[in-house]
């Protein structure tokens, strides 16, 4: 089993150096938008702020583990928002960290918004090889253990329209980044060990009746030379205060989702990723926590719901 483990670490440490693992991938994003599109930023009249953290198939060794902060807030008198995000995101012995800020700017289209947003930040990609096990020394290229590590700017780019029951929205998280160890182009391939993404979010509120109401969502991601991954969302909201959905990411996983939200301010997510490939074997699934807080004087002293 040991062996194994090690096994797919090491395939992962290899699949780093061309490809990495480039974009955060969790379960809860549906209630944050702004870990997918910057111009989410400032969407709501107040401070949000969310920490998360994700520990991916359970019991498997060097498998992933993310935390995320997060914060936006509108402008004061602007259509403007601005956002923070810190990640830290741990595969084998692969370590990165990204810090980025936000910046979106809304015009007034039709009944809702539209915001376009720009991210800038810098990611640091850590390679351990002292944490590397195996046996064959003496004939692996890994003998010579050591850290090695690169800071990469990056920039992205989004766009989002949002009224009060529905939204829909495109972003490219990295349009831009550099490597020193190679020729700049604004062609990502060839400024980086990293591809372009292209991500598209859509969903709507439904109400049913006077206690429940119904949020579908989808997610559908796009990288050259890959298939085209959707995620298809459905989520029941009970009374304002109680979000149970489930999820389903294409060819990956199936997953449980239950948020309640304490009061205006206080939320609460918890999800669990039932694997559906190979790996399943292995790992008992996957564990996702999100603790969000509302504030800023915008925001009232009643239940200010959060369909999104």
């Amino acid at each position: 089993m040991k062996k194994l483990a090690i096994s797919i670490i090491i395939v992962f440490v290899s699949l780093f150096e061309v490809k990495a693992q480039q974009d955060l991938m969790v379960s809860q994003y549906m209630f944050n938008g702004l870990l997918l599109n910057p111009a989410y930023s400032g969407s709501h009249s107040y401070f949000t702020s969310t920490l998360m953290h994700r520990s991916q198939w359970i019991k498997l060794e060097g498998a992933p583990t993310t935390s995320i902060l997060s914060i936006d807030a509108p402008i004061k008198n602007k259509n403007m928002g601005i956002g923070l995000i810190i990640l830290h995101d741990k595969i084998g012995v692969t370590d990165q960290t990204d810090i980025y800020a936000n910046y979106a700017y809304q015009l007034k289209f039709g009944k809702g918004k539209l915001a376009l947003g720009i991210k800038a930040g810098v990611s640091r990609y850590l390679f351990n090889t002292d944490q590397l096990v195996y046996w064959d020394a003496g004939d692996n290229v890994y003998d010579q253990g050591n850290k090695q590590s690169a800071w990469l700017p990056k920039f992205g780019f989004g766009a989002y329209y949002f009224t009060d029951k529905w939204f829909a929205g495109v972003s490219v998280p990295t349009l831009l980044a550099y490597d020193a160890n190679y020729s700049f182009s604004v062609d990502v391939n060839k400024s980086t060990f990293l591809d372009r993404h292209y991500l598209a979010t859509g969903g709507v509120i439904i109400k049913l009746n006077d206690d429940f109401k119904m949020k579908p969502s989808t997610l559908i991601k796009y990288v050259a030379a890959a298939p085209v991954q959707a995620d298809i969302n459905l989520n029941f909201l009970y009374k304002d205060m109680v979000w149970l959905g489930a999820s389903y990411r294409t060819g990956d996983a199936v997953s449980a989702i239950i948020e309640y939200q304490t009061n205006f301010r206080f939320r609460i997510g918890y999800s669990y990723d039932f694997t559906l490939s190979n790996i399943r074997r292995y790992s008992s699934g996957t564990h996702e926590i999100m603790i969000g807080y509302d504030f800023g004087k915008n925001l009232s002293n009643k239940k200010a719901v959060r369909f999104f």
